[in-house]
């Protein structure tokens, strides 16, 4: 039984996926909703039931205050089959309604919604290119994603189980009230209108108030994540204190924002009593009133009494309930700031498989400052012919990673053009371009997987032959064999830990050596590829790197000249151009930057110099 409620909607079914979610609350909900279409019309015809089975009960317990009145013989042969239906109805049939509700809100709705919110939330964000999320920080934007699905399913679940409910009850209890006398429905009229004023006043201060301390969450997560992701340079720094403070001033923010929403619920909980006051005098006492003048009965002013009694504990409940529901609103729309930003970084519409025949990288009036008047790249012209080894040199911040950024097209470039094999790499899939390029970065952080798993990254459907080669090759088989965590895998099973953390700054480097050598691409590039080994695993690694550069296309970043002075040419940037272009030979008899770098490296260094670019 559990199980077909459960799979009355499948929260991964297909869908047309967007670069542009709206932007507005309840369109971007409603986005979510289409497979639920039926369900929901379930959900509020239920409702809509076991309201008016309510109010019916209340208004034959009435009934049955009056038909009491008279002789229990009479009563019993009169009225007994009408009792016994009553009671096969109660124990029945009122619980077939209920169970039926609680299932599709429950079992249908409730662990599909949240989870079809999130997996195509998940799968927008991932879309994102990496400038994106290098403007956030992941701990927010992870917490996002997994607060506002659940907040967006218990909205759906509020609107269910107390609006539609509620606002059946209320019209129920005014008919009902109506039906006994016209006048008992004037005070019920008189509290509900200031019951909704209150309501509407609680509410417009609740939203704000929810989605403040909604972001006041997200900071605070954002801040501790941080915190604990950069551990090392918190205890290098000796920093535990300053970090202390950090937290505290965001937590102490929270707390404010907090503070203020609860004061909202207390004065709510204080009005609530004293309206609801007015409702059991006004309706019960003038129920009581017109039975003393003879114009009521016993049995209503019973159902009178029952329906204010159940709208007072009610209240407070439909209260909560609303309250809730625009609090969880507030989460959602703190969500959004995150989860419906749109795309930027698209793949043109007409969009095809890049084509790799040779490698030949063309770079034509190439400019790219990150929005701002210096840095990043100025009207680069270059020719990489198929095959060619470049080393890339240069101070930091004279464009080098900008460069690798944009042929990766981790951005878009603001001018000019990049062409593989004569097509614009803006034009064809992101995925085919990357799928065509291996990188070694000199962060080489991992996926908090197994080895094998980070290794498979580059090639998944590799062989476990061709794994451990590739491995081989990187100099990694020998320790990776070593390896064990603390829940006892071991070898290529053992997980590596939160960006690698477990392994050593060299190891990490191998393990994504390995993985590029795995990926066998046909355009390499090298960000400081060995700049994290010792001098014997380097010097064993460099015949390794020369023979994955034969029959590439390879673009090589070096601080350590000596890793570059083999290439076919060598090329300076300095302030986003080229400032000279030869080999190494050509350029130290120049005697232009080049030179100056090589004479004043110390231990095979390039001094870094002057001003980095926060951008690069």
């Amino acid at each position: 039984m559990f199980r077909f409620f459960e799979n009355l909607v499948d929260p991964y079914t297909d869908y047309v996926e967007t670069n542009q979610p709206p932007q507005k609350l309840w369109p971007f909900l409603w986005s979510f909703s289409q497979p639920f279409k039926k369900v929901f019309w379930a959900a509020g015809l239920l409702s809509l039931v076991i309201a008016a089975v309510e109010i019916s009960l209340i208004a034959v317990m009435g009934w049955v205050v009056d038909i009491l009145t008279g002789d229990p013989a009479q009563v019993w042969e009169n009225h007994g089959t009408a009792l016994i239906l009553l009671a096969l109805f109660i124990l029945f049939l009122r619980p077939l309604f209920q169970a039926l509700d609680v299932l599709v809100l429950n079992n249908a709705i409730m662990p599909n919604f949240g989870t079809i919110m999130r997996w195509r939330a998940h799968k927008h964000v991932l879309r994102q290119s990496v400038g994106w999320f290098e403007n956030d920080f992941a701990g927010r934007i992870a917490n996002r994603i997994m607060q506002a699905p659940p907040a967006a399913g218990e909205v759906v679940f509020q609107v269910f189980d107390a609006v539609t409910f509620a606002l059946a009850y209320v019209v129920g209890a005014v008919v009902l009230l109506g039906d006994a006398d016209p006048r008992l429905m004037i005070p019920l009229l008189i509290w509900l209108g200031l019951y909704f004023v209150f309501m509407r006043v609680v509410i417009t201060r609740v939203g704000p108030a929810s989605q403040a301390a909604s972001d006041a969450r997200s900071q605070i997560t954002g801040r501790v994540v941080d915190s604990y992701s950069n551990i090392h340079s918190v205890k290098m720094f000796a920093h535990h204190d300053r970090e202390i403070e950090y937290a505290k001033e965001a937590i102490e923010y929270g707390r404010e924002t907090f503070i203020k929403e609860m004061r909202l619920y207390t004065v709510m909980d204080v009005v609530l009593v004293t309206l609801n006051g007015f409702l059991i005098v006004g309706v019960v006492g003038w129920a009581i009133a017109l039975w003393m003048q003879g114009s009521a009965s016993a049995g209503a002013v019973a159902a009178a009494t029952a329906l204010c009694l159940r709208l007072s504990a009610m209240t407070g409940w439909i209260m909560w309930a609303l309250t809730t529901l625009f609090r969880q609103l507030g989460v959602v729309a703190e969500g959004m700031e995150t989860i419906a930003q749109p795309i930027t970084l698209i793949d043109a519409p007409d969009a095809k498989p890049l084509q790799l025949t040779a490698g030949e990288i063309t770079l034509k009036d190439l400019t790219h400052h990150y929005g701002r008047d210096s840095g990043g790249l100025d009207g680069i012209n270059l020719t990489i012919k198929p095959g060619e080894k470049i080393g890339l040199v240069g101070r930091s911040g004279a464009g080098k990673s900008t460069l690798v950024k944009l042929l990766l097209r981790f951005y878009d470039a603001e001018q000019g053009q990049i062409l593989i094999d004569g097509q614009d790499i803006a034009a064809v899939t992101q995925d085919s371009l990357r799928m065509q390029i291996g990188m070694v970065q000199q962060d080489s952080s991992l996926l908090h997987r197994s080895v094998r798993d980070n290794i498979l990254y580059g090639r998944p459907d590799a062989s476990e032959e061709q794994m451990l080669n590739a491995c081989e090759k990187a100099q990694a088989h020998e320790f990776i064999c070593d390896l064990e965590d603390p829940q006892g895998r071991s070898g290529y099973d053992a997980h590596v830990g939160e960006r690698g953390v477990k392994l050593s700054g060299g190891q990490r480097q191998r393990v994504t050596l390995a993985r590029v050598i795995l990926k066998d691409a046909p355009i390499l590039l090298l960000d400081e590829a060995t700049s994290a080994l010792d001098s014997e695993v380097e010097a064993a690694i460099q015949d390794t790197l020369y023979g994955m550069m034969q029959g590439k296309t390879v673009i090589a970043i070096a601080h350590r000249l000596s890793t570059i002075a083999q290439m076919d040419r060598i090329l300076v940037l300095d302030q986003g151009r080229i400032a000279e272009d030869g080999t190494h030979d050509d350029l130290l008899a120049q005697g232009g930057l080049y030179a100056s770098f090589w004479a004043r490296q110390s231990g095979g260094f390039l001094d870094p110099d002057t001003q980095g670019e926060a951008a690069e």
